[in-house]
């Protein structure tokens, strides 16, 4: 889901990527808009407030949801920033990280609502701005890696999306293109997850209350732990991934020489019998 970068990107990986964050942005909207009765997971209505607020003067509301808005942008770019910072050093750590940073934002938020939060007017506009910017940090990132395909925290553009489709699939033409039909899934997808997770969180938040925060984490941490999986536990006993991920020695490294040797005596020992090969050719 998290490994492969803008065009090399399948339907599935799409897929798996979109409907699991979809998901956690339906529940982490669901929640704040029954806790602090405010949408987190998009910001066209804060520029609405906004707009609003600065034609009644107050300068105070305008400050904090100028604040909001501005978390949602700080959230993206962070997201991008990692992408096409540390995509070549490493595409697992470049693409996890922005999850990891809205894990401890998601965290944090049901963390403090357990132990501290006494519902004072404060404390519900600093832990809002936390949450527009865990949810800055996922759709930043999805957007970023699919090529901008994935954008999962709001559903404006995915249903405008799946209008237009609708209507060219009137055409027959436009039903035969694998191209749109894969489109057509992956907002459909999407916008499933999305209403599921908003369903989910509506009924489990009075049972749960902050503790939903721990579930959205967790459905985060499966996002990450899929592609450390496939890397390091999968396609641990191949040498060519060996190569590739493990650059300098390590626990699960010297593990692996002792049971398999050494990648690069593996190697040297297969180009004398390549050469022998060649040889005994030429000479018949």
């Amino acid at each position: 889901m998290l490994r492969n970068y803008s065009n090399s990107r399948t339907l599935g990986d799409n897929i798996r990527l979109g409907t699991l964050t979809a998901f956690t942005a339906g529940t982490i909207n669901i929640a704040s808009l029954l806790i602090f009765l405010s949408f987190t997971s998009n910001v066209t209505g804060h520029y609405a407030v906004f707009a609003a607020e600065i034609s009644k003067g107050n300068w105070g509301q305008v400050a904090v949801v100028g604040a909001w808005i501005f978390l949602f942008f700080f959230g993206s770019f962070t997201a991008n920033f990692f992408v096409i910072n540390f995509n070549r050093k490493s595409k697992y750590f470049a693409h996890a990280m922005p999850l990891v940073l809205e894990i401890l934002c998601l965290l944090a938020v049901g963390f403090y609502g357990h132990h501290y939060y006494q519902k004072t007017l404060e404390e519900a506009e600093v832990l809002v701005g936390l949450m527009l910017f865990a949810t800055g940090l996922q759709n930043g990132l999805t957007a970023s890696i699919s090529n901008f395909l994935v954008k999962t925290t709001h559903l404006t553009g995915t249903t405008t999306d799946l209008g237009i489709l609708a209507s060219m699939f009137t055409h027959k033409k436009y039903r035969k293109n694998p191209e749109l039909m894969a489109r057509g899934k992956l907002l459909l997808s999407i916008m499933f997850a999305y209403v599921l997770g908003a369903v989910f969180s509506g009924l489990t938040y009075y049972y749960l209350e902050f503790s939903v925060f721990y579930v959205i984490s967790v459905c985060l941490v499966v996002v990450i732990g899929y592609d450390f999986y496939k890397i390091h536990l999968r396609h641990f006993y191949t040498n060519y991934r060996y190569t590739k991920i493990y650059q300098k020695p390590n626990v699960l490294s010297v593990i692996y020489d002792k049971i398999h040797g050494s990648a690069e005596v593996a190697g040297k020992q297969k180009k004398p019998e390549k050469s022998k090969l060649v040889l005994e050719e030429k000479m018949m």
